[in-house]
């Protein structure tokens, strides 16, 4: 077996193949590089492919802002003549307090134009649903057999109703956002955990932020990518953090605008400061599923006692009354 062996390592042909072996792996092994390629221009490339596709967003997204201001020409239109009814009329100064700005940013709507909206709305409504009620009532005959104070007090309910719906719709609209904002947050202050973390700056941290948390709350994406223009133009940073605050009306994001103010003015890291804020913030939200799950069981007994007691009660006591039918009585 030795012998073989030996016969078969000093065989000249296999001599020969061994060395066309390391000659062919030697030669693949340096030429693989230059096949290959450059990793440097390979690295170009992939970065002049990205810096194409946003060139190719951003005209996208300016095509798509020049088709919607080309059809909000005659919502203009509708703007303009509500401003002129409101300014003429004075309704800013009548109707419309800090309390009523502040309002309508939680809610979502900034600038003028919600504001001579809703005041222009807080005008017209009143009439409108005193009209409607009263074409209902003496025209239609709706409340016949009621005396006639009765159907005054229906008018003016309805008046009522109409003056009070634009602040019933713009408050259910901050509800909404404010709980939209409130459970997508903690999540966010992870995102950005990790994004300064990693050596981002404040503004880049909260424009991939608003890239990520917009699949689970637009508001809050919204809110966040208005922040990041704020802190680019405006003189100073902590105004912007006040009107992030402010605009979300929640105390959590108040105190997140507070941590990073103080972190910029006295140079504290801010990671620390996210990280115990971001704990905090999903401890909130754990608590308030916690509250919300502890008042389902007193909610649970009236339809309870009204649904399910009787079809038990029928189904254990059914069988019984049977029986005692079918003899006739108990006796």
């Amino acid at each position: 077996m030795t012998d073989q062996i030996v016969k078969s390592l000093t065989d000249p042909a296999f001599l020969v193949a061994l060395l066309v072996a390391i000659a062919v792996f030697a030669t693949v092994f340096t030429v693989m590089p230059a096949l290959t390629g450059d990793p440097l221009k390979a690295r170009m490339k992939t970065v002049a492919l990205e810096r194409d596709e946003l060139r190719a967003r951003q005209r996208a997204r300016l095509a798509a802002e020049a088709e919607r201001r080309r059809k909000g020409g005659l919502r203009e239109v509708q703007s303009t003549g509500m401003r002129n009814i409101v300014d003429r009329l004075d309704l800013k100064r009548a109707l419309a307090d800090e309390n009523t700005l502040n309002k309508l940013k939680v809610a979502g709507f900034r600038g003028q134009n919600p504001l001579t909206k809703f005041l222009f709305f807080r005008l017209v409504l009143p009439f409108v649903g005193l009209a409607l009620a009263g074409f209902y009532v003496f025209v239609l005959d709706g409340l016949a057999d009621r005396p006639l104070l009765v159907k005054m007090f229906a008018c003016i309910a309805a008046a009522y109703a109409g003056f009070y719906a634009p602040n019933i719709y713009v408050s259910n609209r901050a509800t909404k956002r404010k709980q939209s904002i409130q459970m997508a947050w903690p999540d966010a202050l992870d995102l950005m955990l990790i994004c300064v973390e990693s050596g981002m700056s404040i503004e880049a941290a909260l424009r991939k932020v608003a890239d990520e948390i917009g699949s689970q709350s637009v508001d809050l994406a919204e809110e966040l990518v208005l922040a990041n223009a704020e802190l680019s133009y405006l003189q100073e940073r902590k105004q912007a953090y006040d009107n992030l605050a402010s605009r979300t009306g929640l105390e959590s994001v108040k105190a997140v605008a507070q941590a990073l103010v103080q972190a910029e003015r006295y140079g504290t890291p801010v990671a620390q400061a996210l990280r115990v804020l971001a704990n905090e913030s999903r401890e909130m939200r754990m608590n308030a599923a916690e509250k919300k799950a502890a008042a389902l069981p007193p909610k649970l007994t009236v339809p309870m006692i009204l649904f399910f007691l009787p079809v038990l009660f029928a189904v254990i006591l059914g069988p019984a009354g049977i029986q005692i039918s079918e003899r006739g009585g108990l006796f």
